[in-house]
């Protein structure tokens, strides 16, 4: 799906401690982790380093740089401004503008610029990472900015040194909580703040010393709930402020004391609903006001009567929507506002007109998408503006990356994506090298531009398929190099011309099976090769002419199973070989 996996390079640190590679013999050396290395927005499934180069396999279709969850964007350009602190964790879910050039950022992380922040940081106009260090213990989903106070809200406990139960007011400078104490009863996910008074949102019945449901104003000195009391049905999960009128968007079908279908405008002097009503018919998870136009963004497929698909632009004054219609093909989770440009984060790929993955800038007049296009690898919670800059959070962890569907080979030097790119149609999960030419083998049909079933070779300069074609009936999950010969183990009954359960060998240069056959009952999932012994990992308890349970060494000469007989218990997946084995004997026929 959406997850990247940086501990590929991790992996490759390990890859590189030993000099004579992965289980070669020598002295151990010192781990470095490359922090260049470009990640992937999939798992990785299959690595094999040759020289400078490190080829990967899996599920993914996307490398990029290792960003962390949060980038600032220059809001012209699109690309990643050249330092800024790398966050580490799940995701950011929040940033607000910290009104001097900087950000507060919130969310699930555990670092930030290498220094530890539990869930709510400080970046300062020159990217670096502020001493401020609240340190919440657990999720931070809203954050407001008045003057020298940061008000926090989430699913937290704990925070600024104090005990706070999902809401609290920090100092700016030193992070402390201040005194004021509402205690919600549950989550706060949405703040606003307008003169002395903090709007909170979110999932709690009780806030201030009061009964609220999922909504209230809270005085900025006290704590304390006013009065004013629109009493929500259901979750709100983002407010705004404009004026008398406070909009707020979620997945409440009744609030203000009026029926109201997952938005509504209130009051500021009693909390009841206006006539303003737009009517979502799924969830509202962003609202973003410029001038007589209310944006809206989430989960639904129609305001009032008309189709809008996660996004729409609303009449402040009619509540209907406007002719503007981006169209975008998934959710929209967060918006923001500047001048003529909207920009959109979500779960999209597809938005005005465009291809646009999960982030894009969007013409307020046409609805179509901009140039714009940083191209995040997995989701976009949160966006704010300050002057020339967009920050932007989310669960990704790499902004800018290139296209690289489940194969690609990056140089370990710079840490880049080489032009080699056979782009297979499914999971590659295997790889061997035999000089120019690179095997590879998986679920895939197609890779190269040529369909090759499960199994291909693959020239190392230009991506593209050879000759070869063993034509697997079921994807190859393993992959050996011997000489003149590849062992293959997998999913499939036939392979290189011949019935072949679970496990073969074939000639390196016509793609034919050779006369090796152990014969496997079930799938084989890992060879290594030792010396004369092949040994085999899986799901097998039948190979080589014996019961051997998921794991088993075949002499490379008859196919018949050794004596070797470790009897695991359930499936074997991965194996690797260190040092040369005893000598085994062949065990006699079935």
């Amino acid at each position: 799906m959406r997850r990247v996996y940086p501990i590929l390079a991790i992996a490759l640190a390990l890859l590189c401690a030993a000099p004579h590679g992965l289980f070669g013999t020598g002295e151990a050396a010192a781990q470095n982790l490359n922090t260049n290395l470009f990640v992937t927005n999939g798992p990785v499934s299959a690595m094999m380093l040759s020289v400078n180069t490190l080829y990967i396999g899996g599920s993914f279709t996307q490398v990029g740089p290792a960003t962390g969850t949060g980038v600032p964007i220059d809001a012209a350009s699109g690309a990643l401004l050249s330092t800024f602190p790398k966050v580490t964790g799940s995701s950011i879910g929040v940033v607000v503008p910290d009104g001097s050039g900087g950000w507060y950022i919130g969310g699930l992380f555990s670092a930030v610029g290498g220094l530890p922040r539990a869930n709510v940081a400080h970046i300062l106009s020159d990217c670096s990472v502020a001493p401020w260090n609240p340190g919440a213990d657990g999720v931070v989903l809203a954050l407001a900015v008045s003057g020298t106070t940061v008000y926090v809200g989430g699913g937290f406990a704990n925070v600024g040194g104090a005990a706070r139960s999902c809401v609290a007011a920090l100092d700016g400078s030193t992070g402390l909580a201040t005194t004021w104490n509402p205690n919600a009863n549950d989550a706060v996910s949405a703040l606003a703040v307008s003169g002395s008074t903090i709007y909170a949102a979110g999932a709690f019945t009780n806030i201030g010393s009061a009964t609220r449901h999922r909504i209230a104003a809270l005085d900025g000195s006290t704590g304390l709930a006013t009065a004013w009391n629109p009493n929500a049905n259901d979750a709100i999960s983002t407010l705004a402020v404009s004026g008398s009128t406070i909009y707020a968007g979620g997945a409440f079908t009744n609030i203000g004391g009026a029926s109201r279908s997952r938005i509504a405008a209130l009051n500021v002097s009693d909390g009841l609903a206006t006539a303003w009503d737009p009517s979502c018919n799924a969830a509202v998870s962003a609202l973003a006001v410029s001038g007589s136009t209310v944006y809206v963004g989430g989960f639904f497929t129609s305001v009032g009567i008309l189709t809008r698909i996660s996004l729409a632009a609303i009449d402040a004054t009619t509540g209907l929507a406007t002719p503007w219609n981006p169209d975008p093909d998934d959710w929209v989770l967060t918006l923001a506002v500047s001048g003529s440009t909207v920009y959109a984060g979500g779960y999209f790929s597809s938005i005005g007109g465009q291809a646009r993955n999960r982030l894009a800038a969007l013409d307020a007049i046409t609805g179509l998408a901009t140039a714009w296009n940083p191209d995040p690898n997995s989701l976009v919670f949160a966006l704010a503006l300050d002057g020339s800059t967009v920050y932007a959070g989310g669960d990704f962890s790499s902004v800018g990356g290139q296209t690289r569907n489940h194969v690609a080979a990056l140089n370990i030097g710079t840490g880049l994506p080489t032009p080699w790119n056979p782009y297979a149609n499914g999971v590659v999960s295997s790889f061997a090298k035999s000089g120019s030419t690179i095997y590879v083998g998986g679920s895939f049909t197609y890779i190269g531009n040529q369909p090759r079933l499960f199994l291909a070779a693959i020239d190392a300069s230009t991506g593209l398929p050879t000759a070869w074609d063993p034509s697997a009936n079921q994807p190859v999950n393993a992959l050996v190099m011997s000489g003149s010969t590849m062992y293959v183990g997998g999913q499939f009954t036939g392979v290189g011309g011949q019935p072949r359960n679970y496990i073969a060998a074939l000639d390196a240069s016509t793609g034919l099976a050779t006369a090796f056959n152990p014969d496997a009952d079930r799938s084989v999932y890992a060879l290594e090769l030792n010396g004369s012994d092949l040994y085999a990992g899986g799901k097998f308890l039948d190979i080589g002419g014996q019961a051997r349970n998921h794991i088993a060494a075949l002499s490379t000469s008859t196919g018949l199973a050794t004596a070797f007989d470790p009897n695991a218990d359930d499936d074997v997946r991965t194996l690797a070989v260190n040092g040369p084995a005893a000598s085994s004997t062949t065990s006699g026929g079935r």
